[in-house]
Parts: C-alpha cells; structure tokens; sequence
C-alpha cells in the first residue's frame, strides 16, 4: 500500500511539472521530476534490439537510460516487471484525431443548388475551395480524451492528426494522446502536407471528375511556381502551397491505380509522395516499388460475405472473393517487396478490431519485427519524430507501454501505456489471478465445487456435485477488481438460475465470501477457498500452418490470370485474308507474325520455328479499331463543369480492370479511341489505347500516337437536357447554339494571345493547361474529334476553323453528314458515324442508314464507331450493315472498321491492315467477319494472344473452381464465428452515347451529380 500512495503522488507531482512556463499556476509552484525504474523486464529497444532482465529509467518526461545491469539512483521509484515486457509506445500515421467536424462543414453547400464557379470563401484565396493548403491542423487541433481512450488501448501514444477534406488538404499535426493542454502534446505543428483527388466538401462545382481533380493538381502547381516569380496579386492558398512544400508530402489514394496516377504526379514536379492507401497494393507490387515511396495502409480487411444462400453468393463479383482472401496478405507482400509502409487504424469501425486484424497479418505471413517497426520506427521517420519517438533511447521521450508477454502473441495484455511519462492503465497489472479448483462453502449448496479456466480478463467457470445428486453446470462470471459474480443453473437441486456476488477476503488461500439469491428468491451467504490449482493438460503447440491463398491475378476483375501471355511466332495457313489493302482479300494464304510484327503475307510460306496454325476454311483481318469509345475510364467520362475543360486528360484516368476491354478483344477489337464526353464544347484529351489485357494503364497507351482532344455541339453542350430546372440562377455559360459559337472564337483568341505572350523572351506568362492544349491545336501537334449532329452547326465549326487557323480532325456521329459531305470533302475532314441509328433525340431526326454509304462514295474517310460498350463487341456486324445500307462492298464495309478509322488516328502506318512491318494486330474469325454468326477465336494485338475462345473456356472453369473453394472457406470463416457482411447487388455501368447525355442528371432537388463509372 505504502509503494502504491508513493507511485501516485509521484505521478500527481510529475504531472504538475508539465504546466507551461507560460501558463499561470493558482496557488503555489510545487514542480518535481518524475523518476521511475522500470527494472527486471524484458525491454523491446526496437524491432532489432532486445534486452533481456533489463531497466528502463525515465526522469520527467524523458528516458534516462535504458540496459542491462543499470544502477537505480537514490529518489527513483522502483517498480518490478519481473515477467513482462516493455515495447516503445506505437504511433498511428494517419488519424483525425483531435480535429473537429465543423471547420470540415463550415464550406459544404447547402439550400437548393445554384452552379458555383469560383470560391466563397471571404479572403485573399485561391479560386477553388477544393485547394486549401491554407487550412492548418494545428489552428483547430483540441485534444478529445474519450476518442483517445481506443487507441491508447491499443497501444499508441502518437498520432498524426489531419483534416481530411479538399485536395489539396493543408497541414497536420504530430500529437501524442496524453491528458494535457493542446500546447504540451503537440510534437510537430506542421507534421506534413496533405492531398487526395476527393474535393470534399468544397462548394465550387469544378472538379466533378477524377481527370478533373488531376488537372487541378497539376495547374495548381504551375501556378505556386509561377506565383513565386510574379508581383501582380496577392494568393494566401498560392503562398501557403509553396510554403508547405519542404515538409514530407502525403498523398491519400483509394486503390493502386490511384497510387500510380499520383505518382505520375510526383514524377512531373520533382515530388515524392508518402502514400496512404486502402490496403491493395498486392495487386501491383512492382508498380507500387517502383514509385519509390513509403506508404501508410490499413488492415481494415473486408469481411467474409455471407454465402450459404447460392442467391447471395451470386451477387458477390469474383474480384471481391479474390479481395476477402488476399488483403490480409498485403503487408506481407509489401515486407517481402522491401517497400518501407507504417500500419494505421484509419478504417476500422472498431478499434477492438486492430489488434485481431493484425495478427491475421502475421498470420498471412507478415514478419512481427516489420509489425513492430511499421507501428514505430518507420511512422516516426515519416512524420519528423523519430528523434523523440519510435524506439526506447536515452533523450527520447518516455513514451512506452507494458504488456504480459510478446506483444503479439493473441494472449497478450497490454497492461500500462506511459505516454510522456504518464501513466495510462489499460488492465490492472498485479491483480490476482483466479483460476483453480475452489470448495463452496453455502448450506443451500452443499457439496459443490467451483473450477475457474479461461484467460485473465477472459474467465470462465464450471461448477459440479459429486454423489446421487451428482451434477455438472457451466456458468458465467464477471469481475471487477477485487468483486467477483458468479451466475449458474444446475438444473437440480435447486432448478434455476442461483446468483452469486461477492469480493475478495483473502488471499492466502485465495477465498470469495459474499451473498447470493436461490432461484426461489431466498437469500443465502456463500464463500469459496481455493483448494488446488487446475490440472494443465500437456501442450501440444499446434505447428502453424502457411494459410493457403490463391494466386493475384492479372487485371484483378474476372477473367483476369496469373501470368500474362506473351507474343508468339505463328504461322496461320490456308486462310481467307481480308488485308484492307489494295491486294484486297486473298484466298487459301498464309500470314507469319514476330516479334509483334507482321513478317510476311503469302502462299507457301515456310513455317520455320514458328506455331502454325490451320485457318482453312477461317478467315483472317486486321483488329478493329474504334474510334469513338468511352470505355476503360475510371470515374467520370465527363468533366462538365466548365464550358471549356481542354485542361482535363483521359490517359490520366484509364482503368485497365474494366471488363469492357477483355469482351470486346472477344469480338475483335484491338484499338480503341477513348473520348472524354460531350458535356461542354470543348472537353478533355482523349487517349489510343491498345486491348492489352493485364497491363498496366500506361501500358495500354498507343505508343507514339497523335493527341486527340474532343470537342462537341449540340443539345449536350448547352444544357438541355441535363434536367435542370428552368430559371435556375448562375448557369453555366453556353445556353444557346449562337454561344458555342461564341466560346470557341473566345478560346482560340485566348489562345493565340497566351502563345505570343509566352513566346517573349524573359516573359513571365503563368502557364496554362487548358490553353496549353489549345495552342496544341494551332500547332497541329493535336487533333479535333467533334461530336456533331445538325449541319448548321457542323457548318459553323468548319467556318470557325477557317477563321482562326484550325481544321476539325474528324467528325464524329455526324449523322446530317450526308448533307454537307462537299464541304467536309474540301476540308479533308473525315466521318466517323453509326451504321443505323436514327430518332433516338430530336437532334438526329434525320439521320439516315446511308448516311455512310454516301460518305465514303464522297471521298471521305468514313468509319463506323460504338460510342457503346456493347456494341463494340460486334463492330464488325455494323460494318457488314454498309452492305445492305448502300451497297458498299465487303471489302470496303470491313475497312470502315479497320483501316479508315486507323487513318483517322493517324495510325494507318501501323494497325488497320495486313501489311508486312505493321503491328500483328489480326483476328481470326470463324466465317465471313461481316457475318452475323461469325466468332472471333483469336484475337492478337503486338502479336499476344489476348483473346482464345478455347483457352477462355478453360479459364472460366478455374474461375468458377476457385471461386467454389473461396465460397467453401468463407463459409468456413462463418461457422467459426467470423463477422460476415450481407452480399449487395451489382449495377452494370455504361460509358457510351446515353452516358454522355444523361452524364448530368437532377437529383430531385435542382442539383446536378455526374455520374460515377462503377467498376466490375
């Protein structure tokens, strides 16, 4: 008792030695050092470093010493930890801690919705409230004690603390989670700088869009380079992002994707982003090392589905199962990558769900020294601290915690968290522990026996009666501190429930007394003595078994496989060519391909070492090409918030997961032209994309290609049928046909001034992205793609073109082409239409069938496109329509489709025929590609077999295999008490022509929403 009186006044007076010099104290200044000796434990120095029986001395807020054989000097406060272990206090990376939902409300929009285009908020800001590098955690950080009170549980003494709202996201702070003042527990006011593509709660309209938030990324750091140089404003969100600069830079992303789009960020300015994730990296590993960076993720693994019902199991998409099994393997994965990450808590709906879910970690094979270092060392690296925190050091700060054994292991009690020199108790420390055999002394019960097992902290107990009333019950009980109750039915003699409380009397022999109540509601007294010890059963350690994964797979969707195809020498024999050449179609010949090229075409060619292949009776042609897709994009295909969007580019937002790609390889395709949508008049950059299933995004990218940008008229661009409620205030300027005209003669004016102003020596001109990829446009180093209808208005844009200096690449849709194809012909403008679509909109009314038939014998380059992800997978049924819509040839219909749209990318000298030199792009159809029955069997783009009906079917069975053994060990995990989430249904999503339309749709209230892309 006396040692106990000691050890709290002790902490009564260490506490009083933080106050601040600055703060007044009321009454007397009584200010002591805290000195403790932790002595006889075994000290965890760090993830390299342990002691053995050793002491740990710490003096006011700081460690003194730490080893073995230490001498306690005179004043210190002894306390044994004869048995226990000692690890440094753990440090969550990413947390908002401390930092109050208000100030992240204060700029949400609110009431009806009324278009905003620059920033509200009062004060020298920057125009868009999604950028607030302005907003400093450590102006609003309150230290919150009952949110602290989860993880010092856990076993953290640190934390940094964020707002987490905007893009670019401000400042943080390092705190630790100790009881006193904002002041005294902050380690590092400015701990990092913070950014995501998530505008948050800002009210400005722009971004709506993922391509969006990277384009303002990017501009918003040419212009902090830029705002360094200049004189002409004053830009406190400028002036604090250049300020922020030198402090280590977090990026928050949502998948690898997302690290990877992040990174190309980094790479453009010089940066080198510490990324916090949601814990999928194991779908790219090597991407993810190559970044360079360190990373902060998660082990909120998802929870097993509840399948038992086959219905329920069906709306569970394989990528998920795969997910469910492979995320615990993620640190794993990362430590056997050598990628340097710290581990965090943000994620979890419980905190009583981290230590459970990071043994399952180590479990799936996550070494406990990376565990330990990636809670310690390497967060307090990350953040500035690791002078003060993340190992136990002399001069470091006396931040620690107490545990029963390895920290670990899943028995393990963490008993004391000292943070700053604190004490915080978790479990109480010296509490008797009750487990044994106990004889119950009560005249109500006669002859019974207790027996307390379980684990300290977990308890359980069995009672039992020997003789002809002989009976065995188990029972429940509780404790708190020294008060013990004991509830229990032993079914007879008596029957019903008899509750028992009482406390601790003695301790030696160990003995409860107390009162208690008999089913029939009499009182009776009780005690219990111990009599003996439980009798241990020998240990059999269970020999810990590798858990049993399946393998990543490549895309991470269905249909995706664990090791890519590569290119192969092949020889097709016998085969009907259609080569979109002047040889036309050749009959029983032969096509070689190597190396990814197409090495010779003719009969009787020698195999060589190459794979032949019989295509008697098959036919062979170039891989589709279509030039007006929407698919393969991650979140929105528009970025219409603005009437002018140049700035925005597809290639930053490519999804190589969208199944699109995989189904239409299945119907030929081989290239696709991926255009931002029609909701302004000029929208974004548009992005050639190979069919390369498995790749990574860049790696889809047509190497050397042209740039596309897309441009549009009609309805779309001027609102009418966004749902918008008429008389709505602040609409986005152009409402009228007349004001299309207006913004492009705006734009390219701009332009040409923008490009002489930057083109002056020594001029300080800030650089502008959207004005940038016009200037583009002036040089010819980028191509207009225009979504058009009507002819008066492709007929304006041709006579804009004329006007400033530019020419309009390709027209696509265009289904009034027919009537203006002279002027489109003089222009050397080409087509890009639908074989048959008509009167879907008031816009098309009179489209017609022939309207390509009639193109192309005009002379212009005419093709036909999808703008459908469906309707990609049978390109080739949509050119055999020319056949009966104008009697085009088979010959010419297959070129609408092949080489015609591959001249209108400017990629004719490499895909779109059968040429000896070009890229083996083919298909091997079943019959006559114009056919309604012809199959695609094979399907290769550089000379890969991306597509095999036969090896796809093989492929599906593993799938489903392996999908049945996921199920089975979900179940599994169910029946072993595993918390299970109810399956949701999946929507299909379309990027196509309805998509652009209806990409702005109301939401009831006024407000327009785009259109999130939903990934299978």
């Amino acid at each position: 008792m006396k040692k106990t009186l000691l050890l709290c006044f002790a902490l009564f007076m260490a506490h009083l030695l933080y106050a601040q010099d600055t703060f007044p104290v009321n009454g007397t200044w009584d200010i002591r050092p805290g000195q403790y000796a932790f002595t006889n434990a075994t000290i965890v120095v760090n993830a390299d470093q342990t002691i053995a029986n050793g002491t740990l001395l710490i003096k006011d807020r700081k460690i003194e010493a730490v080893g073995a054989g230490i001498a306690i000097p005179k004043g210190y406060v002894n306390i044994d930890l004869k048995g226990k272990h000692i690890y440094p206090g753990l440090i969550d990376a990413y947390t908002t801690y401390g930092i109050p939902d208000e100030p992240r409300k204060e700029f949400s929009r609110r009431g009806s919705y009324t278009p905003v285009y620059t920033t509200t908020k009062p004060g020298a800001y920057g125009w868009n409230e999604a950028i607030k590098p302005e907003m400093n955690a450590k102006a609003i950080f309150h230290a919150d004690a009952s949110k602290a009170e989860d993880l010092k549980k856990n076993g953290f003494g640190a934390v940094q603390s964020l707002i987490h709202d905007g893009i670019a996201r401000g400042t943080s702070v390092t705190v630790t989670l100790g009881d006193e003042r904002d002041n005294e527990v902050m380690l590092n006011d400015e701990a990092a700088a913070h950014y995501s593509f998530n505008k948050g709660t800002a009210a400005t309209d722009y971004p709506s869009s993922l391509m969006g938030s990277i384009a303002l990324i990017r501009q918003t750091y040419y212009d902090a380079q830029w705002y360094k140089t200049q004189n002409e404003e004053y830009n406190i969100s400028l002036a604090e992002f250049n300020h922020t600069q030198n402090i280590p830079q977090v990026f928050e992303v949502s998948d690898a994707l997302g690290v990877m789009r992040a990174d190309k960020i980094a790479k453009e300015f010089g940066k080198q982003y510490i990324f916090k994730t949601d814990g999928d990296e194991y779908r790219r590993l090597d991407a993810m090392k190559n970044t360079g960076s360190s990373f902060i993720i998660p082990v909120n693994f998802p929870e097993a589905y509840d399948v038992e019902d086959p219905m329920d199991a069906r709306k569970v998409s394989y990528a998920q199962l795969k997910d469910w099994e492979l995320a615990p393997t993620n640190p794993a994965a990362m430590e056997k990558a050598g990628i340097k990450f710290a581990i965090t808590t943000y994620g979890l709906q419980n905190g009583r769900d981290f230590w459970p879910n990071l043994r399952t970690a180590i479990d799936n094979g996550l070494s406990e020294k990376q565990a330990l270092s990636s809670l310690t060392i390497i967060p307090a690296q990350m953040l500035g601290v690791a002078d003060k925190l993340g190992s136990l050091e002399k001069g470091k700060l006396a931040s620690f915690i107490i545990t029963s054994d390895d920290l670990f292991k899943k028995d393990d009690i963490i008993y004391e968290n000292w943070i700053e020199g604190r004490q915080y108790v978790v479990t109480r420390m010296n509490v008797t522990d009750l487990r044994g055999n106990y004889t119950l002394a009560s005249d109500a019960l006669p002859g019974v026996t207790l027996k307390i097992g379980g684990t300290p902290g977990e308890y359980d107990v069995n009672l039992s009666r020997a003789g002809a009333d002989s009976v065995k019950a188990k029972g429940t009980i509780t404790r708190s501190g020294d008060i013990v109750s004991i509830y229990f039915d032993l079914k007879n003699k008596p029957e019903g429930s008899v509750r028992l409380n009482g406390y601790i009397t003695n301790l030696s022999p160990l003995t409860f007394s107390g009162n208690g109540i008999m089913p029939d509601g009499s009182a009776i007294k009780w005690s219990a003595t111990y009599s003996s010890a439980i009798t241990a059963e020998p240990a059999h350690p269970e020999e810990k078994k590798e858990i049993e994964v399946g393998p990543v797979i490549y895309p991470f969707v269905a249909y995706g496989s664990a090791k890519l195809p590569v290119a192969e020498t092949i020889l097709f024999k016998n085969a009907t060519v259609w080569t979109s050449e002047k040889e036309g179609i050749l009959q029983n010949a032969d096509v070689l391909i190597e190396n990814g090229k197409i090495k010779a075409v003719g009969k009787n060619l020698a195999a060589g070492n190459a794979k032949v292949i019989d295509a008697t009776g098959k036919h062979l042609s170039p891989g589709i090409v279509d030039e007006h897709s929407h698919i393969a994009v991650s979140g929105s295909v528009n970025e219409g918030t603005q009437a002018v969007t140049a700035e925005v580019r597809i290639g930053d937002v490519l999804n190589p997961e969208d199944i699109s790609i995989y189904r239409q390889l299945a119907g030929g395709v081989t290239t696709s032209h991926i255009l931002h949508g029609s909701a302004n008049p000029i929208g974004g950059q548009t992005m050639l994309i190979k069919h390369r299933w498995g790749v990574l995004a860049d790696q889809m990218k047509f190497e050397g290609a042209d740039g596309f940008i897309k441009f549009a008229l009609g309805e779309n661009v001027k609102q009418t049928n966004w749902g918008i409620p008429e008389g709505t205030p602040n609409m986005r300027f152009p409402q009228t046909r007349m004001g299309v005209e207006q913004v492009y003669m705006d734009e390219f004016t701009r332009a040409k001034e923008y490009k002489a102003a930057r083109s002056v020596k020594g001029s300080n001109v800030r650089r502008d992205l959207e004005l940038d990829a016009i200037v583009e446009i002036l040089d010819k180093k980028r191509f207009i793609t225009c979504h058009s209808y009507l002819q008066s208005e492709i007929n304006m844009l041709m006579k804009v073109g004329d006007t400033m200096g530019f020419k309009v690449n390709t027209f696509t849709h265009v289904l009034e082409g027919y009537k203006i194809a002279d002027k489109m012909k003089a222009r050397g403008i080409a087509g890009s239409t639908f074989s048959d679509w008509w009167a879907y909109k008031m816009e098309v009314s009179e489209a017609i069938p022939y309207n390509g038939a009639l193109m192309h014998d005009m002379g212009i380059v005419t093709a036909f496109n999808s703008d459908d992800d469906e309707m990609a997978r049978r390109l080739n049924q949509e050119a055999g329509k020319a056949v009966t819509y104008g009697h085009m040839s088979e010959e010419e219909a297959l070129k609408l489709v092949t080489i015609n749209p591959a001249i209108m990318l400017h990629v004719d000298n490499k895909v779109g025929s059968i040429k000896i030199g070009k890229d083996a792009d083919l298909v091997l159809w079943s019959t006559d590609p114009l056919s309604i029955y012809a199959v695609a069997e094979k399907t290769y783009v550089d000379g890969i077999p991306y597509w095999d009906i036969d090896k796809d079917a093989a492929n599906q069975k593993a799938m489903k295999d392996d999908e049945a053994r996921i199920i089975q060990k979900m179940i599994a995990a169910k029946n072993k008490g595993a918390v299970t989430q109810k399956p949701k249904g999946r929507r299909p999503h379309k990027n196509d022509e309805a998509a652009e339309d209806d990409e702005y749709v109301s939401d009831g209230a006024g407000q327009t929403s785009a259109t999130q892309t939903v990934n299978q």
